[in-house]
């Protein structure tokens, strides 16, 4: 869980960098996607440990799931 975490992180960094050094706006929709699976992940993991940040999480991922797959 723990090395998916960290390689959405990663790919996502990496997308939105290109994004901005070369102005290509085409591929935010997808880095959003990446962002709601990532707070998905982190929502999954805070609920394990009983922490109340679970349901932030899982709300934050919802609404960026929602938003990518709205503009694609």
């Amino acid at each position: 869980m723990k090395i998916l975490r960290i390689t959405l992180a990663i790919v996502i960094v990496t997308l939105s960098s290109y994004s901005l050094i070369t102005g290509v706006t085409g591929i935010m929709p997808y880095v959003l996607l990446l962002i709601g699976l990532l707070c998905l992940l982190m929502g999954i993991t805070e609920f394990r440990k009983r922490k109340p940040t679970a349901f932030t999480m899982f709300l934050a991922a919802g609404f960026s799931l929602f938003v990518g797959v709205y503009t694609l």
